[in-house]
């Protein structure tokens, strides 16, 4: 069908059919005003404040849920609009607390907004008034409903953003409200506290605990990074009190970045109310050097000194591989990258990243996971796809973010089965659940392809008479339904439903994360997905095929910034002469070709006491083990360790040296996401005291240990590991930064400096930079691509 022509206020626009007039309005600029509008909630023109007068309509229409017509002319502020509006406003009023001094929304209230707007500063509407009681009770955030519009919009966040479901109208007329079923308290509902329904409240009924007393909106600074917790990769914004007298600069609060592509303004009660540790009064501020038991405060010059003798002593004594690396995966990647790269120039290839103790004891395991394994499908195919297994994963705890989108994926339709040995959760989703005994998992997978085999539903090129396939239904002719039935408990009936479902639908995926490797099978039962998906002939798309979900942040980014015994970055093997070269050449220095110990290796050799030097950084093996007191005293027969992070952990505690790191919020670095997305994150507070980034440590540690390290600038670090990396091939802070990156603050004011003359003169060149940084910023990022190959940012070739 063509585009739409109608005109508003004067003004022509086109439009796509199906758009509202409220859309259409926007295209050009006018505000409409709205109360229950939200663009991602079902349009239910509750609050009519977003009235318009359409010619030869007889009455008001409400402009967020009504659709464009070919030639309708539109006008938004009439005499008639204005006095509906107004009339709207005296009604909120006469039933609304005025204590617009003290309310912590004040500046960013629409009610506020709107009544100064159309001159409203009282109501002359009388009559009984709501006297509800204000709700405290819970420590992340205050109710007063008595502020509440009833605009439906903290509903519609969780009943159809989040799926949650906790909250929605009660009663009806004077006595409507919002609130849980039987008015139980909010923290004994299905609320999982994902903080939408805050940020949606146009007024000042929800206020999060966090922002009270500590700065007006215009006193403080929203800065996008990147949320430290699971690998979803959501882009939040951090809000700093950057004005406020009464208060230290400080975060004081956490929303989801609308735009980003990755949460798209959603976000979980992690990334809404996680980040408090940052301000903890147990965070280290001054390095720490361990004397007759007792840890004292030092100056970091006595600090790196005490390092750089140490590690010099166990290289004369006991060699280059006496000494061990263990680096976290919620670092950056320059961090990472850094952290293996001082390892490697040391001359011990004995790095590796906390991850081995949820996947495996061998490096070859996460390479199998993350270069065939790993999401190869986008987020957005969630939404796309018609069946969705879940295997052994409670996306709710693990990846709430990817939580929402499954349900939203199960409301529209799509059919979700979750394999888990665990009791069924109100947060799964699943239209069918099966709950087979812990490890059973790849005996009950086979026995979903035996059933695809026998009933001759496979779809797969080698359904036909490959090797391979005939190799797989040998292995698994001994699964039929009735002895998977016996083995694992789950019902004949519903091992067919799983295989028939996922063998007919168009559009499957497979999704499983490190829980896999806890409850289930682990690698065994990877492999048994994989199968399933290539008999069934799903294992390409997009969206199809087996994806795996890794825990952290950055676990993407430790394998591929070369946080692996036996891979350089880009997943280049050790062993491999010409990549070694290269990174010799670029290191100036001679690397080891022998790869190292794995995570669990450099424990186990430190217990026998083979293993005399440790450096760990942002990680904690005595709280990840699963086997905590051997760990500890392996910790103890190191001769010397040296722990990196924000508090003295139970795994600190037993260094010799602790250095004080950077927070997530306070330090500028990428991270890579599950999907592959690679992101920048930017700092929104100095650290504190003395406290530094990773990355700054670990140069001036190199320069101690005599390494010839030309620069730590981030900036530098980036392009040093875009030459060397095929997965940031071509990328650069520019691109997958902003107009207000702080690190190209300089270069982009010559870029604008350069559009604003082009403007002036109605230069062509002036134009296409004015369009590139349009369309391109802030989100011109690289995106996973199959089976980890990066496609470069769409802006890669432009002249910036």
């Amino acid at each position: 069908m063509s585009a739409i022509n109608l005109t508003i206020d004067g003004q022509q626009v086109e439009v796509e059919p199906g758009t509202t007039i409220l859309q259409a309005a926007e295209k050009l600029g006018i505000d409409i005003p709205t109360f229950c509008y939200d663009p991602d909630l079902t349009r239910n023109a509750a609050c009519r404040m977003c009235v318009v007068e359409v010619e030869k309509a007889r009455a008001l229409v409400a402009s967020c849920s009504a659709p464009v017509a070919p030639d309708m002319v539109v006008h938004t502020e009439t005499e008639r609009t204005r006095k509906a509006r107004e009339i709207i406003l005296r009604l909120i009023l006469a039933n609304h607390y005025l204590d617009c001094v003290t309310c912590e929304k004040t500046g960013e209230c629409k009610l506020q907004d709107y009544c100064y707007r159309y001159g409203i500063s009282s109501s002359d509407f009388v009559g009984a008034t709501k006297e509800l009681s204000l709700d405290d009770t819970n420590p992340f955030f205050v109710r007063d409903m008595n502020k509440c519009l009833l605009c439906g919009r903290c509903v519609g966040k969780c009943q159809n953003v989040n799926g949650a479901g906790a909250i929605d109208f009660t009663q009806r007329g004077f006595k409507s409200n919002v609130g849980t079923p039987f008015g139980d308290p909010i923290e004994n509902s299905t609320c999982d506290f994902c903080g939408m329904c805050i940020e949606a409240c146009p007024v000042g009924a929800l206020v999060p605990k966090s922002r009270i007393g500590r700065g007006r909106p215009w006193e403080i600074e929203k800065v996008k990074t990147i949320c430290p917790y699971c690998s979803t990769g959501c882009s939040l914004e951090l809000h700093v009190n950057i004005e406020s007298d009464s208060e230290e600069e400080m975060v004081i609060d956490a929303t989801a970045d609308e735009e980003a592509p990755v949460n798209q303004g959603r976000i979980c009660a992690r990334g809404s109310f996680g980040w408090d540790f940052i301000h903890n009064e147990h965070r280290l501020t001054m390095p720490l050097v361990k004397q007759d038991g007792v840890f004292v405060e030092v100056e970091w010059e006595e600090a790196l000194e005490i390092i750089a003798e140490k590690l010099q002593e166990l290289k004369i004594n006991f060699g280059d591989d006496s000494l061990g690396g263990l680096v976290s995966s919620r670092l950056s990647n320059e961090e990472i990258y850094l952290f293996q790269k001082l390892l490697r120039s040391w001359g011990t290839n004995n790095v590796d990243h906390i991850s081995h103790y949820h996947y495996s004891s061998s490096p070859h395991t996460t390479e199998a996971l993350f270069k065939s394994g790993v999401m190869g499908s986008d987020i957005d195919d969630l939404n796309n796809a018609d069946l969705i297994m879940v295997v052994n994963s409670h996306l709710a705890s693990s990846h709430p973010v990817l939580n929402y989108r499954l349900r939203e994926a199960a409301r529209n339709g799509t059919k979700v089965i979750a394999i888990n040995p665990e009791e069924q959760d109100d947060a799964d989703p699943a239209h069918l659940y099966i709950s087979p005994e812990i490890g059973a998992d790849e005996f009950l997978l086979n026995g979903l392809i035996n059933v695809i085999i026998a009933e001759n539903i496979a779809q797969g090129e080698g359904a036909k008479d490959s090797a391979v396939f005939e190799d797989i239904k040998k292995a698994v002719s001994k699964n039929t339904a009735e002895q998977v039935e016996k083995v694992t408990g789950v019902s004949v009936s519903d091992i067919q439903e799983a295989a028939r479902s996922y063998a007919n639908a168009e559009r499957p995926l497979i999704l499983f994360d490190s829980a896999n490797f806890k409850k289930g099978s682990g690698l065994k039962g990877v492999r048994a997905m994989l199968r399933l998906a290539a008999v069934a002939g799903k294992n390409s798309g997009p969206p199809a095929g087996v994806n795996f979900l890794p825990d952290f942040n950055n676990s993407q980014g430790a394998c591929l910034m070369g946080a692996l015994p036996n891979f350089l970055p880009s997943l280049q093997s050790i062993e491999d002469n010409k990549a070694r070269e290269s990174f010799s050449k670029a290191w100036a220095t001679e690397l080891n070709a022998q790869p190292g110990l794995t995570a669990q290796e450099m424990i186990e050799q430190a217990f026998k006491g083979t293993l005399q030097g440790m450096f760990i950084a942002g990680e904690n093996p005595v709280v990840e083990s699963s086997e905590q007191d051997y760990v500890v005293e392996a910790l103890q027969n190191i001769e010397f360790l040296v722990v990196q992070d924000l508090f003295l952990t139970e795994t600190a505690q037993h260094a010799d040296v602790v250095l004080p790191a950077a927070a997530f919020a306070e330090k500028l670095g990428t991270y890579i996401n599950v999907e592959g997305r690679v992101q920048l994150s930017y700092p929104a507070l100095e650290p504190p005291e003395d406290a530094m980034p990773g990355s700054e440590i670990l140069a001036n540690l190199a320069d101690y240990l005599g390494m010839d390290w030309s620069s730590f600038l981030m900036e530098d670090v980036f392009r040093e590991m875009a030459s060397l990396s095929s997965a940031l091939e071509g990328m650069n802070y520019e691109q997958l930064g902003c107009v207000n990156n702080p690190v190209a603050k300089d270069s982009w004011q010559d870029i604008l400096q350069e559009i604003d003359n082009g403007l002036a003169a109605e230069d062509e060149k002036g134009l296409k930079l004015l369009e590139d940084v349009e369309l391109n910023f802030p989100y011109a990022t690289g995106k996973g691509k199959g089976s980890m190959a990066f496609q470069l940012a769409e802006i890669n070739n432009r002249a910036l």
